[in-house]
């Protein structure tokens, strides 16, 4: 295991677009980090120059307390677990996972024993005599992090290694990778492990901290939690969260010393330190923020704005409804429980409903920068 630390890394290709652009970035030693980010912000570049498959244009990568700009992957002391499994085919599982080991001239007893291990841990004894053929998407999934396990690396990377699976073998897989994790790390051999996902959901549930990454730029590293209610700017807010964070430009007017936000001919107080930062600011407009749980059918707190508004559409997706209306001309998405429906009993698209609004959980930021300006 080893703490990978990542400064002013950039990345320049040939024809002169820059896809990196001068990352810093610490990921301790032992730790599950999560890079995550919509298509193309150069999550897997990234995870690419840590393993020694794409170059450097710039800056330093240091694994442990060595620099390896310059070392050969198969050096750096990582195992890659990529999207295509790449099993061979005409190998049984056993040879799969000692393949590497035999071309590194590891003992032939060792790697009995490595194999033996990594398939208990992964529970795959069974799978051992069997081709990649009769395998079904999860099992060849194991017998890829398995490969990687033998070779006990310092660290272990992951490029989007569950995108090929159904949804409800993604949602199995993602606990069994982090129970690999605190199993590795319970029996005093820590993993600092390394995820590329363009899944929010993959990214919160697995993540000891996220690195969200958008256009080859780091836009906020922290823990999940952090991030959800703590996000750093609109790009942030807004891709983190299903449904996403209501965002909406609206205009601040200050009246009698009180803030007040207004859009479609409504007036609406901020709460909480939304209201204590635009009192101190004087701010013709900011972006409103309000996550889909804090747009209520009912009032539930004392810090609500009820408001008219009118239905578009709901979608019942068994454990939780998503209302979908229209509140001041703009739209807003509610997230309730499926019993909040009774609110909503006999109503149909296009008629009113009061919303209310959990001011004291809403964020602002700059519409300029995008920066949430309650940090």
């Amino acid at each position: 295991m080893a703490e990978v630390n990542l400064s002013g890394i950039e990345k320049v290709y040939p024809n002169g677009f820059k896809a990196v652009h001068g990352v810093d970035l610490t990921v301790r030693d032992g730790e599950f980090m999560v890079f995550v980010g919509p298509s193309g912000c150069a999550k897997s570049t990234l995870l690419r120059m840590v393993a020694g498959l794409e170059s450097i244009s710039g800056g330093e990568l240091r694994i442990g307390d060595r620099v390896v700009n310059n070392v050969a992957a198969k050096e750096r002391g990582v195992a890659m677990v990529f999207q295509n499994y790449a099993l061979y085919p005409h190998m049984t599982v056993f040879d799969n996972l000692a393949f590497g080991l035999k071309m590194t001239g590891v003992p032939k007893a060792e790697i009995g024993v490595r194999v033996k291990e990594a398939a208990q841990l992964l529970e795959m004894e069974q799978l051992l005599k069997r081709y990649p053929r009769q395998l079904s998407g999860g099992q060849a999934q194991r017998v890829a992090v398995g490969r990687a396990i033998v070779k006990k690396p310092a660290v272990f990377l992951f490029d989007e290694p569950l995108s090929n699976l159904d949804a409800k073998l993604r949602g199995s897989m993602r606990v069994r990778l982090t129970d690999l994790h605190r199993t590795l790390r319970e029996s005093g051999h820590a993993a600092t492990v390394i995820y590329v996902t363009h899944d929010q959901v993959e990214a919160m549930t697995m993540g000891e901290r996220i690195c969200v990454l958008k256009d080859g730029m780091i836009q906020q590293v922290d823990t999940p939690a952090r991030i959800y209610e703590k996000p750093a700017n609109v790009f942030v807010a807004g891709f983190v969260g299903s449904p996403e964070m209501n965002l909406h430009d609206v205009e601040v007017r200050h009246e009698g010393g009180q803030p007040m936000l207004h859009w479609g001919g409504l007036a609406v107080a901020p709460g909480g330190a939304a209201m204590w930062n635009l009192r101190a600011h004087s701010r013709a407009r900011v972006v409103f923020g309000l996550r889909p749980e804090h747009v209520l059918l009912n009032p539930t707190a004392s810090d609500c704005a009820a408001l008219p508004g009118t239905l578009r559409s709901i979608e019942n997706t068994g454990s939780e409804v998503h209302v979908h209306c229209d509140i001041g001309g703009l739209p807003f998405a509610c997230r309730a429980a499926p019993e909040a429906l009774g609110e909503l009993a006999g109503k149909r698209r296009g008629e009113s409903h009061i919303f209310h609004l959990r001011m004291d959980a809403c964020h602002v930021f700059d519409p300029d920068t995008g920066a949430n300006l309650l940090d």
